[in-house]
Formats: structure tokens, C-alpha cells, sequence
């Protein structure tokens, strides 16, 4: 028997069975990494197309207004032309007292009301948010190419899986989530801003078409609103959106920071709040 305990401990049989383990570990391990890494880069990255295709319509869009909107921060050259035309009859007629010496130029004295000006910068402040929503989509196209190219690197199996869950964990610590889902957010923001300005430039033009923009943005607003606060109420309800992510993301991450000032561990069911 001592003679069969020695042959065993001598042999190598042990250490081949904990080394297939850990293979077949790794193995697992890079087979569900790639599932979810598949099904994670596929997301964010339909995301940020549509980022990008829709912030680069909606800010051609939004300029052509903005342009057509000029004119109010612009004198009325038919004013001028208007002024010149009276002085010209008065010179005409041999009023020279009434005509003046000296051209009349109406734009000399005009200023853009205070109401024209806070109109121009709100459709301003929308193209430039449309603007970084599409430079935020860039970058974060970047990023999710980086993490895919570079996630394993090269070696074995085992330091290409502990490589891969380093990135990963740096996804999670860094609130890469969070982040890329901003870029959705500052676009509907900035979406708002648009028919804020749209609908109060048209009220002191066309009061009727005024009525349609403001109702048509107003409903938009109230039914996104009510989609966020269901989405917070039932984790289980479909209309997710990226507001409502980075809202639950918040408020499980204070439950967090009171549970560890309290001194307690945050409970199952907060994590699998912060999960779902």
C-alpha cells in the first residue's frame, strides 16, 4: 500500500485532472464571455448608428430654422429703403428743413428685442447639444472598438480570460453604461429645447400654428415622461429608455452609498434591482 501511495503522489495524474478543470473552465467562461460581449457590442452600437443618423438630420433641420429665424436679430432692410424713398419725396417736394442734410438710416438706432434674442439662444443651445450627441456617438463608437479589438489581447486561454474580465471590470467601475446612454439623452434634450423655441417664435408670428407646435411638444413630453416614471415603478416594463436606466442606475447606486454608511451590506434584492 506505501509502495502505491508513493507511485501516486510521484505521478502527475493529480495535477493533468486540476489543470483540465481550469481549462475547461476558461473555456466556459470565454464561450458565455462571448455571448454577452456579442449581444453587448450589438446594442450600444445600434445605439450610437442611431444617434448618429438621427442627430445629423435633426441638425440640418434645426439650422434651416435657425437661419430662417435671422431675421429677427437683423434690422428690416425694407426700412431703410422705406426712409430713404420718404426723403427723397421731401427733397422732391423742397421740404430740405423735413428731408434733413444728412441719409436716414433706421438701422443706426434698431436692436433686437430681449424676447428674440432669448428665442435665438435656445434653438442655438439645441443644435449645439444635437451637435455633442453626435460627437458623444463618435467617441463612443471608438470606445466599443477598442474594448472589442483589444478585450483578449494574446497568450493562453486563462490570461486572455483574466485580460478580458480586467476590461470588463473597468466597463462596470467606470460607468461605461451610463456614459454612452447620455449621448440618447442630451439628443431628446435637445429635441425639447427645439420646439421650446419653434413654438415661441411662431407664437408672435402665427398664434394658430403656434398652438399645434406647442400641444404636439407638450404631449411628446408628458407621454415620455409618463414612460420614465413606469419604467421606474416596474423594472419589468417594456418602455425602457436611457433616462429611466440612468435614473434606477442612480437611485440603486445612493441605496448603495446609504446601506455602506449605515453600515450594512446592501441586500439581494438591490443588486438585482441594479441588474434587471
Amino acid at each position: 500500500m506505501k509502495q502505491v501511495l508513493d507511485i501516486l503522489q510521484d505521478s502527475t495524474i493529480a495535477s493533468k485532472i486540476g489543470k483540465d478543470k481550469r481549462s475547461r473552465f476558461w473555456g466556459v467562461y470565454k464561450r458565455v464571455a462571448e455571448e454577452h460581449d456579442g449581444e453587448f457590442l450589438e446594442r450600444y452600437t445600434t445605439d450610437m448608428d442611431i444617434v448618429l443618423i438621427f442627430s445629423g438630420l435633426f441638425s440640418a433641420v434645426s439650422t434651416g430654422f435657425i437661419v430662417a429665424m435671422e431675421s429677427n436679430l437683423n434690422p428690416d432692410p425694407s426700412d431703410t429703403t422705406n426712409a430713404l424713398l420718404k426723403q427723397l419725396v421731401q427733397i422732391g417736394l423742397g421740404n430740405l428743413a423735413e428731408a434733413g442734410t444728412a441719409p436716414v438710416d433706421p438701422g443706426s438706432t434698431w436692436s433686437p428685442s430681449a424676447l428674440a434674442v432669448r428665442i435665438q439662444m435656445i434653438a442655438y443651445a439645441s443644435l449645439s447639444m444635437s451637435l455633442l450627441a453626435a460627437f458623444g456617438a463618435v467617441l463612443g463608437k471608438q470606445w466599443l472598438g477598442y474594448y472589442k479589438s483589444n478585450r483578449y489581447g494574446r497568450g493562453s486561454e486563462e490570461e486572455r480570460g483574466k485580460r478580458r474580465q480586467e476590461k470588463f471590470d473597468g466597463i462596470v467601475t467606470w460607468y461605461f453604461d451610463a456614459v454612452v446612454q447620455c449621448f440618447p439623452v442630451i439628443l431628446q434634450i435637445s429635441l425639447l429645447l427645439f420646439g421650446i423655441a419653434l413654438g415661441a417664435n411662431m407664437w408672435y408670428e402665427q398664434r394658430s400654428i403656434a398652438w399645434v407646435i406647442i400641444a404636439t411638444t407638450v404631449f411628446g413630453f408628458l407621454f415620455y415622461s409618463l414612460t420614465v416614471m413606469a419604467c421606474l415603478i416596474s423594472p419589468a416594463c417594456p418602455f425602457q429608455t436611457p433616462t429611466s436606466t440612468m435614473l434606477r442606475m442612480l437611485r440603486i447606486d445612493s441605496k448603495i452609498i446609504l446601506l455602506n454608511s449605515g453600515g450594512h451590506s446592501p441586500s439581494e434584492s438591490t443588486w438585482q434591482g441594479f441588474y434587471a
